[in-house]
């Protein structure tokens, strides 16, 4: 979508002026129900859904569906938190509190997927905000756009901190009969006090590994990916081998382990919440990410590896995964880059 010049009223009344960024015609709602108190849904028509990733982005995978911009869970380290600045909203509280949904998503899937321009190509969800954060318990996007993808057989992966995707097993089990589908859940860790500092807004880490175990019960292909890796709280060989058990016992077809990174806007948001909550950790984050985003590649290595061990040991990566039954042979290879891989963004 295009932001720019676009306001809820125009020209811009004077209180109006702090308006963000929003298309012209969005409905701006509130919901007085515990779980969405103090939060602001603004209801979008979109242009476009099926968005292509710049090339720029070093991803593994080239066209994404994103029906929500912003998201209630609110994971203190989210690398998507500075895509609200391009709204004129914050990377901090406004990132979680309010929220842009494209209310015409699954009809513009249905659109984009039956143009003869389109190409058949994997589409990743859930790889800037999830798709299946709380909002889509009331909004309900998500079936739309899964039995879009359905009847045009376009493989495609889901990622999600959320157990909301259990709702839409059936539509996943259909879309997996006919193309070729990937599942994965975000499991960073397993320790429950440290969920709640950092995750508060998401399901608790076994919940999620619960929804890893019934998709891979119900025989879709479901891998976990590790993420993020927090240095000194979530790092300590004890942490990583607990974890890596219960995502094997999980029954995950594969673990991929990604250190914390952090980019701007969520580095001053996560940097603010450590000095809160760790005010001792402060000097050791600002030594492994004081020249940029990323962790010393030796430090990313060593958790890396460390986490590969634990994996062989649990027979973790073993298992192969059956191909989608009628999934049209040609697309099953490069649906496999649209699969896990894609929390690589975190």
């Amino acid at each position: 979508m295009r932001w720019d010049n676009l306001r809820l009223t125009d020209p811009p009344e004077p209180a109006a002026a702090a308006v963000p960024l929003i298309p012209r015609g969005a409905v701006a709602t509130t919901f007085d129900t515990p779980e969405f108190r103090g939060m602001t849904f603004y209801e979008v028509q979109a242009r476009s859904i099926i968005n292509r990733v710049p090339a720029a982005s070093h991803v593994p995978f080239q066209w994404t569906i994103n029906p929500y911009r912003g998201c209630t869970h609110a994971c203190v380290y989210c690398f998507a938190r500075r895509s609200h600045e391009y709204l004129e909203l914050d990377s901090g509280r406004d990132f979680d509190s309010k929220v842009v949904v494209k209310v015409n998503a699954a009809e513009l899937a249905r659109r984009e997927l039956a143009a003869p321009r389109w190409g058949g190509h994997p589409i990743a969800m859930g790889t800037n905000v999830d798709c299946y954060q709380r909002a889509e318990g009331r909004y309900r996007l998500m079936p739309g756009i899964l039995a879009a993808l359905r009847d045009f057989r376009n493989p495609f992966s889901v990622l999600t901190k959320g157990a909301l995707i259990l709702r839409d097993l059936e539509l996943l089990a259909e879309a997996a009969e006919v193309t070729d589908v990937g599942t994965a859940v975000s499991v960073g860790f397993t320790d429950e006090d440290l969920w709640r500092a950092v995750e508060p807004g998401t399901p608790r880490p076994s919940r999620r590994l619960e929804v890893c175990a019934t998709l891979s019960a119900r025989g879709l292909r479901c891998s976990v990916l590790m993420a993020p890796i927090l240095p000194y709280l979530s790092d300590s060989p004890a942490a990583l081998a607990r974890a890596v058990r219960a995502i094997a016992a999980a029954g995950a077809t594969q673990v991929t382990p990604i250190v914390l990174h952090l980019r701007p806007g969520a580095r001053e948001w996560f940097m603010a919440w450590l000095a809160r909550e760790h005010p001792g950790l402060v000097p050791r984050y600002q030594e492994l990410y004081g020249r940029g985003a990323y962790a010393p590649k030796a430090y990313q290595q060593r958790v890396v590896h460390q986490v590969r061990e634990l994996a062989e040991a649990c027979g973790l990566g073993r298992r192969s995964p059956s191909s989608p039954r009628g999934a049209p042979p040609e697309r099953r290879g490069p649906a496999a880059s649209a699969g896990p891989e894609q929390l690589t963004l975190l």
